[in-house]
Order: C-alpha cells, then sequence, then structure tokens
C-alpha cells in the first residue's frame, strides 16, 4: 500500500527545480550588490552629512547620519575665508576645455586612423598607443619647464597644456569607426560629391555620438581630478583648481573636517550635473565599445 502511494506522488520537474534554483541565486547576487552598493555609497552619505554638522558632533561616536543640529556654518566658513567660488570656476573651465579639446582630437584623430589606408598611419597609431604606458609624471617636469618658457604658468592655457590630448580616446574612436562606420557608406558620400570635411560632420559625428558621449565624461573627470599638475603649475591661491583649494584643509597635524566636507559637498555638484546630462550617452557608448571585438 505504501510503495502505491509512493509511487502515485507526482514528483516536482527538473525544469521547475532549475528555475527555482536560478531565482535563488539571482536573489543572492541582488542581495549581495545592495549590500555592496549600500557600503560604496556610504563615505559619499557621511561627506554630505558632515558638512551640515558641528565640529563636535563630526567627532562624535557612534557616528549618525543625519545630523542633530543641522547648522550652515561650514559652508558660510568656506565662502567668507577662501574664493571657493574661483577655485569652481577655474576647475568648470579647465575641464570644460579639456573635454572639447580631447573630443575634437580623438575624433579627428580616430577617423583619420581608422579610414584613411596609408601604412604610415599605422606606425603613428603605435607610437600613439605607446604614449599610453607612459606615466604623466614622467614627463610632467619638461611639460613645466616647456610651460615655464611659454609663459603660460597660473593661467588656464599652463592647465590645458598637459590636457589637450588623450591617447585612450584616440584607441577609443579608431575602434568604434572601424566597427560602425562602413566603407561603402563614405565610398556613397564620395560618390555623391561631398567633401572630406562635409562626409565627417554630417555622417561620422553623429554616428559616434554614444561613443564621443563616453569619452567627454571620461576627459572631463580626468581634468576635475587631476592634482599632481595644476599643483605644480599654479602657484598663487586666485589660480588654483579645486582639486589643490581643497589641500588647504589639510595641514600637518590638523584637517579642518568641517569645512573641507562642506567644501567638497560643494565640488560635487558640477561632476554630478555633467554625469547626469551625459549618462545616456556614457553608458551607451561604454556598452556599444564592450560588445565589440
Amino acid at each position: 500500500m505504501t510503495q502505491t502511494i509512493a509511487a502515485s506522488t507526482p514528483r516536482p520537474k527538473a525544469g521547475g527545480r532549475m528555475k527555482t534554483r536560478g531565482r535563488l541565486i539571482d536573489l543572492a547576487i541582488d542581495v549581495f550588490l545592495f549590500c555592496f552598493s549600500i557600503l560604496m555609497i556610504l563615505p559619499l552619505v557621511f561627506l554630505v552629512s558632515n558638512a551640515f554638522k558641528t565640529p563636535e558632533e563630526i567627532v562624535a561616536w557612534p557616528p549618525r547620519i543625519i545630523p542633530t543640529d543641522p547648522t550652515l556654518e561650514n559652508f558660510r566658513s568656506v565662502l567668507a575665508d577662501t574664493p571657493l567660488p574661483l577655485w569652481i570656476f577655474n576647475s568648470v573651465a579647465f575641464s570644460t576645455l579639456s573635454m572639447v579639446a580631447i573630443v575634437m582630437t580623438s575624433a579627428i584623430a580616430g577617423y583619420v586612423l581608422a579610414k584613411f589606408p596609408f601604412r604610415s598611419l599605422n606606425i603613428v597609431f603605435i607610437l600613439i598607443l605607446a604614449t599610453a604606458i607612459v606615466p604623466f609624471e614622467v614627463y610632467m617636469i619638461p611639460l613645466y619647464f616647456q610651460a615655464q618658457a611659454l609663459g603660460v604658468l597660473n593661467s588656464l592655457w599652463g592647465l590645458l597644456l598637459g590636457y589637450l590630448v588623450m591617447s585612450f580616446g584616440i584607441f577609443l574612436i579608431r575602434q568604434n569607426v572601424m566597427h560602425s562606420i562602413p566603407d561603402e557608406l563614405l565610398e556613397a558620400a564620395r560618390i555623391d560629391g561631398a567633401g572630406e570635411f562635409w562626409i565627417f560632420w554630417k555622417i561620422v559625428l553623429p554616428l559616434l555620438r554614444g561613443a564621443l558621449g563616453a569619452l567627454a565624461v571620461l576627459a572631463f573627470f580626468q581634468a576635475w581630478t587631476s592634482f599632481a599638475w595644476p599643483m605644480i603649475v599654479t602657484t598663487t591661491r586666485d589660480s588654483y583648481t579645486i582639486e589643490v583649494g581643497l589641500a588647504l584643509f589639510q595641514t600637518g597635524f590638523t584637517v579642518d573636517l568641517g569645512r573641507l566636507s562642506a567644501a567638497s559637498a560643494a565640488v560635487l555638484v558640477p561632476s554630478i550635473t555633467l554625469f547626469v546630462i551625459l549618462r545616456r550617452n556614457f553608458v551607451q557608448g561604454v556598452a556599444s565599445t564592450g560588445m565589440k571585438e
């Protein structure tokens, strides 16, 4: 009788077990990623929170995310004692002009290296890739003497001198041009009488919108977060970028956490705004680049 009941009990199907196991694995991955993202974003949350805390509350233990007595004194002190808006303006101008220069040079160089069949261009491309493995610190001092000879120290042009071309940007655009723009399309435009500048402006650039958006974000943040080059090329207080200016809040023995947090929180606004504006292009550009060989 027992054997008859066991034989008549329906067994779960293998497909159902596999589906349940897959859902559990997906749930575990989601939980892990959620916890990891919380850990990653927690320092940023405390940075913004500390900007509104008193000095006593900043060092209190255990720390609190929401201030018990919110204050704007840190922001008032920073704006009164330092030229923070000028530093932000210098960084925005430096990062924006560097981004425009890198996007332009990368688009032109990447298109020429990808679609013009000259053997010498391969040598040029190899040389460009070779410069990518040379650390910036190696040629930073010769570049400083060059800026000094040109008389552009403590100026925006001096800052831009080291951030006009990005070898990775040229490589990124070249690969996108090779895989996204067919030769037949360009030949058809030439047969119809289109000039090279018209082809580049009307056909090539619109098709590279995603890659150029991703490169723009990378180039902007490269200049925005740069410290070593602005540190040596600017020596006056009014010519500092925001990264150099923030270093003034730290001395050899103390760190002004309240004002440093307030200044850092104010600095987040331009960079987050740009990322939100170009987020779609950045994601599309990185995704399309990753899917190409």
